[in-house]
């Protein structure tokens, strides 16, 4: 009987490291609660109820975005408009509230800005083959001009008392003692990761990244899912520009600056593979918890912004450069 109950926790344990990606996921878990461990010995202040509250509501944007960039770079390619989409909603919903719009009516506008530009960018990589890289440059470029240029090329006034509502239930609101922004990151992930694991369009992404060419011989429509992914992307860069609007109650021209960067940290350090076809949206939470907690704890133990920077752009380097090693390593077994 034993040996049987043994055999089957063995088999359960294979089962959840042989899912793809889930070696990174506790890995990374692992480290999460080391750097935990160490930041809550450097300061007392870190490990107190309130800033455990603030820390998740840091971490909710950024899981946010991390979610965005995951989908598309699953699919082997990337989004550098993330920042710039993020500055854009924050500007064009706010400029709208400004002028008397129903706030709800500036969110529906906003988020069809936003997601023709998620259109855009699966258009043109996927559908004109241009270099995702060189694709999403544009785009970055063109979402900044908009976003400056949406208010004639300035930050616009307070959104008022009338969008009191907006401000709560994106950023102010509490719901079971947690911020209403952790809950929308949490439903954000419920959502795009059942799609992500559970649909044919998330196991299309992951045939997507794999090998696109066998993909595409398999009855895949490559146009579809990377043009998916990117919609995906420019959705969440919408919402969390909308919370960075709720946030300071103004449009802000520089809203989502580097953006983009936070969102490739949260995807890599979280396992997401930079070569496509690997990566759990799992892991993804685990890499917005390690960039909130390094910046967190980083700053309470009084380190400069030159040292958070150069912490977090380390741990991106060394997890890109172990999943190039990883991967290199299991093509060769395979050949």
């Amino acid at each position: 009987m034993s040996g049987a109950s043994a055999e089957k926790k063995r088999g359960f344990i294979g089962r959840v490291f042989a899912v793809r990606g889930m070696a990174q996921v506790i890995t990374v878990t692992i480290g999460l609660i080391l750097i935990f461990i160490v930041f809550s010995m450097l300061s007392d202040n870190f490990t107190s109820s309130r800033n455990l509250h603030n820390l998740l509501r840091q971490a909710a944007p950024i899981l946010i975005i991390g979610i965005a960039q995951s989908y598309v770079l699953i699919t082997g390619n990337i989004d550098l408009s993330i920042g710039s989409v993020v500055g854009m909603s924050c500007m064009i919903s706010a400029t709208l509230m400004t002028m008397g719009v129903n706030p709800w009516i500036a969110v529906v506008i906003t988020m069809a800005c936003c997601l023709i530009v998620g259109l855009l960018n699966g258009w043109l990589v996927a559908k004109c083959a241009l270099p995702p890289f060189i694709a999403t440059l544009g785009t970055m470029t063109i979402a900044r001009g908009i976003a400056q240029i949406v208010n004639n090329n300035r930050n616009t006034d307070s959104i008022g008392a009338g969008a009191k509502f907006f401000r709560d239930f994106f950023y102010y609101g509490e719901f079971v003692g947690l911020y209403s922004t952790v809950w929308i990151a949490v439903a954000l992930w419920v959502v795009f990761n059942f799609i992500l694991s559970r649909t044919k369009t998330g196991r299309h992404i992951y045939a997507v990244g794999s090998n696109i060419d066998a993909a595409r011989m398999s009855g895949v429509n490559v146009t579809s899912t990377v043009t998916k992914a990117y919609l995906v992307s420019a959705f969440c860069s919408c919402i969390v520009g909308f919370i960075a609007c709720a946030t300071g109650g103004v449009g802000t021209m520089d809203a989502g600056n580097m953006y983009e960067l936070y969102a490739v940290a949260a995807s890599v350090i979280g396992g997401v593979s930079t070569l496509g076809g690997q990566g759990l949206l799992l892991g993804t939470v685990i890499g917005a918890s390690i960039w909130s907690v390094l910046q967190n704890g980083l700053i309470l133990a009084g380190a400069p912004v030159a040292i958070r920077n150069i912490a977090v752009g380390i741990i991106v380097v060394i997890s890109v450069l172990l999943d190039i090693i990883v991967r290199k390593g299991r093509w060769a077994k395979k050949h």
